[in-house]
C-alpha cells in the first residue's frame, strides 16, 4: 500500500497543525477587526431589522461570500498538497 506524500493524523504534528490552525483564528479576528474599524458594516443583501427596543443582523450574502472563499482555499490547499 503506497504511502501518502503528507499525513495530518500524525500525533506528533498535532501541536504545530493546532498552532497552525490558531494563527489563523488570530489573523481572522484581526481582520474582522480591521474591517469594522475601517468602515466594513457589512454588504448588500444582509438582513438588518432595528426596532426601537431590538436589532437583529443576519449576514445573508457576508456568509455566502465567506464560504465560497474558504471552499476555494480548502481547494487550493488539497489541490497543492497532491502535488
Amino acid at each position: 500500500m503506497p504511502q501518502p506524500h503528507y499525513t495530518l493524523y500524525c500525533m506528533a504534528d498535532l501541536p504545530k497543525w493546532l498552532f497552525l490552525i490558531g494563527i489563523i483564528f488570530i489573523l481572522g479576528a484581526g481582520a474582522a477587526w480591521l474591517a469594522i474599524r475601517f468602515g466594513f458594516h457589512g454588504l448588500p443583501g444582509d438582513i438588518i431589522i432595528r426596532r426601537r427596543r431590538f436589532s437583529l443582523f443576519f449576514p445573508v450574502v457576508s456568509c455566502l461570500v465567506l464560504s465560497a472563499l474558504a471552499t476555494l482555499i480548502i481547494w487550493l490547499f488539497n489541490w497543492w498538497m497532491r502535488r
